[in-house]
């Protein structure tokens, strides 16, 4: 077909529409990185460039990835909006470099495709070669409803991603909760067993790959970072923040005052382990104890309406048959 033609099909409406849509996503981009940005004053009395209070173990906690173009109007703005979708995009397992801009590119991409996709789907129902089902059922959308599609589109593709993005966390997060426990008694039998608590991490890491291959790599990422040079403990509390497991947590602070004040690491462990099972059976119990409120709520709710229906319905059907046969009440 003539590209001429099809753009010849192309009505008005469809082209204002998309111009539309794309001007008011950049004005609204525009508008918002004008208002984040801060004056030269306010941007040297700011805490980030004053003395470094945070300390060695917040320093460097994210790649210094440039932003130039796109990434520079569309990205964060501020070190506090990049460390914090850097922490969610690391626990959900995308540690790249460029982690953050293929985030924030991928939702621009999505934003403004989704929209210019069903315009051109639309364009293309009207023309002569398209299928008759599409032009009944694409073609015959009004105009308000194309606005309102388009719309839905456009939000469906810039939102969409940070919705997948939280619920990527939560699976991640379950899976290294579940897996945890028993990664932690192999380590704790790899201590006691003679081997130094390195070797046992990365022992354990390559047992439990097959069955738990998300904790097997932050497990195996900080024994990278210790070999390559990083201190244990920021490596460590690099992991737990990555995960975001509060047992993971306590097991990386029980290692490090282990080490640190010289208690034995299989005490320390065995300890932890077993508290570890009581509060997993406290968890449990917990779970167990809330199911008849649960259970309760849920038979009363289906067996409310038929008890109801039993009880009135007798009374309803007799009402309706005696107004039935005495329309004037006498």
């Amino acid at each position: 077909m003539d590209f001429s033609m099809f753009l010849s099909l192309m009505t008005t409406q469809t082209m204002l529409l998309a111009a539309v849509g794309i001007g008011t996503m950049i004005g609204v981009f525009g508008i918002g990185r004008a208002l984040n940005e801060k004056s030269v004053a306010a941007e040297r009395m700011s805490p980030k460039n004053r003395v470094n209070v945070t300390g060695p173990a917040n320093s460097q906690l994210f790649n210094d990835e440039s932003q130039s173009g796109l990434g520079n109007a569309f990205g964060p703005k501020t070190d506090e909006e990049r460390f914090a979708i850097q922490i969610a995009l690391g626990r959900a397992g995308f540690r790249g470099r460029n982690a953050v801009a293929g985030y924030y590119l991928t939702r621009l991409i999505l934003g403004l495709g989704l929209p210019v996709a069903f315009l051109l789907l639309l364009t293309f129902s009207q023309m002569p070669t398209a299928p008759g089902w599409m032009s009944s059922t694409v073609g015959s959308i009004s105009n308000m409803g194309i606005a309102q599609i388009t719309c839905i589109l456009c939000a469906i593709g810039f939102f969409g991603p940070s919705i997948w993005l939280k619920s990527k966390i939560a699976e991640r997060r379950q899976a290294i909760e579940e897996a945890f426990p028993n990664a932690l008694d192999l380590i704790q039998i790899g201590v006691e067993a003679g081997l130094g608590f390195d070797q046992a991490l990365m022992r354990v890491s390559s047992e439990i790959r097959p069955v738990a291959p998300d904790l097997a790599d932050e497990i195996l990422s900080a024994e990278n970072e210790i070999q390559a040079g990083r201190d244990r403990e920021r490596a460590l509390m690099r992991m737990a923040r990555r995960t975001g497991v509060d047992e993971v947590t306590s097991f990386v602070n029980v290692v490090l005052q282990s080490a640190r004040f010289g208690t034995p690491m299989s005490e320390a462990l065995s300890t932890y382990a077993e508290e570890m099972r009581t509060t997993r059976e406290l968890k449990a119990q917990e779970k167990a104890n809330k199911l008849p409120v649960q259970m309760s709520a849920v038979m009363a709710s289906l067996m409310l309406p038929a008890i109801l229906m039993l009880t009135l319905g007798p009374v309803v059907i007799r009402y309706v048959h005696y107004f039935a046969s005495n329309p004037t009440g006498g």
